[in-house]
């Protein structure tokens, strides 16, 4: 496990997608930001984000680098793990359109669409009203969607964040937390907002504290 740091140990996972975006957007919060390649590194964090990119090869790298059991472990822990894009499609229990091989890290009750809203050429921004936990954060947040994923159901459990505000897929699911993990179909790292980071980091932060109370030193 992660030993005791002023900051919060929050680790990019790094086999594929828009990791350095991630890690910025995470120093800029105070954090201690790292990648993460090696199951070695898994027990060092605090927390993990998975980065939009490819979800059917970041499954294929996550096994081959042997990283699928050991965060699959810590998610059942209790690590907070945030997705944005494909990493939504890494922490869905269920894809509604999974190609035959294709598998995921799980934790979020949810089923996802793959690119449900259409090829790169159909990528589009809109603002979106967002539940944030600190009133401080209040407002719409500008998403980026690009060739994202939409939550087709979502459990009990799961607290629906976001939704699609107009167009044809107005109101699909596209941002949820269960617990301590959060998921969002949209790109908050491709912007200056880092509200969203900031609600993770949050997260982050709460369960270290937590879970110090409960293993002191």
């Amino acid at each position: 496990m992660a030993a005791a740091s002023p900051r919060p140990r929050i680790g990019v996972l790094a086999v594929q997608g828009d990791v350095r975006e991630h890690l910025a957007a995470l120093t800029e919060l105070g954090a201690e930001a790292s990648t993460v390649r090696r199951p070695a590194e898994v027990d060092a964090i605090d927390g993990l984000v998975i980065p939009g990119g490819e979800s059917t090869v970041m499954d294929k790298l996550v096994r081959a680098f042997e990283l699928q059991a050991p965060l699959r472990a810590r998610i059942a822990a209790g690590m907070p793990v945030y997705g944005s894009c494909a990493g939504m499609i890494m922490l869905a229990d269920r894809i509604a359109d999974a190609r035959p091989d294709q598998q995921t890290l799980g934790g979020l009750d949810i089923t996802v669409r793959r690119n449900a809203f259409g090829r790169q050429v159909d990528s589009f921004e809109q603002d979106l009203d967002f539940a944030w936990s600190d009133p401080s954060r209040a407002g719409t947040v500008h998403a980026v969607f690009i060739r994202a994923p939409w939550v087709e159901e979502a459990g009990n459990g799961v607290e629906v964040l976001a939704r699609v505000s107009g167009g044809p897929a107005a109101g699909r699911i596209v941002a949820v937390r269960q617990g301590n993990l959060m998921a969002t179909s949209f790109h908050p790292e491709v912007g200056a907002d880092r509200r969203v980071h900031a609600e993770f980091v949050e997260i982050v932060r709460s369960h270290r504290q937590q879970r110090n109370v409960r293993e002191p030193a």
